[in-house]
């Protein structure tokens, strides 16, 4: 079975995420949602709020969506779930650069 995992705050879930899932899910049989918060973000919504709007936005996937809260590091929650693809949504170039400079600081 092909599973991914998709982090994020969904501070609220948007459209975009929403497409995302979907585009997601043409290609894995699984997709564990991970709700993450962000310490320098302030949350509109609370980590079950969050987890709640995703799960009723998304409720006709049940099946092949796990939606969750997560505290610790993203890689021990990839590991939990024996995936090895994380999805990641880009907005800009900008977005692009953040999350290749983290990739590139990471295998150093």
């Amino acid at each position: 079975m092909k599973t991914a995992v998709y982090p994020g705050t969904f501070d609220p879930v948007t459209n975009g995420h929403i497409d995302i899932i979907e585009r997601a899910l043409k290609i894995f049989d699984k997709l564990f949602i991970v709700v993450a918060d962000n310490p320098q973000k302030t949350s509109t919504f609370t980590k079950k709020e969050r987890v709640g709007m995703l799960k009723e936005a998304l409720k006709k996937y049940n099946g092949r969506i796990e939606v969750e809260h997560y505290d610790g590091l993203l890689l021990n929650y990839v590991k939990s779930k024996k995936s090895n693809v994380v999805v990641r949504g880009l907005r800009a170039i900008s977005d692009f650069e953040s999350e290749f400079s983290r990739v590139t600081q990471s295998s150093s």
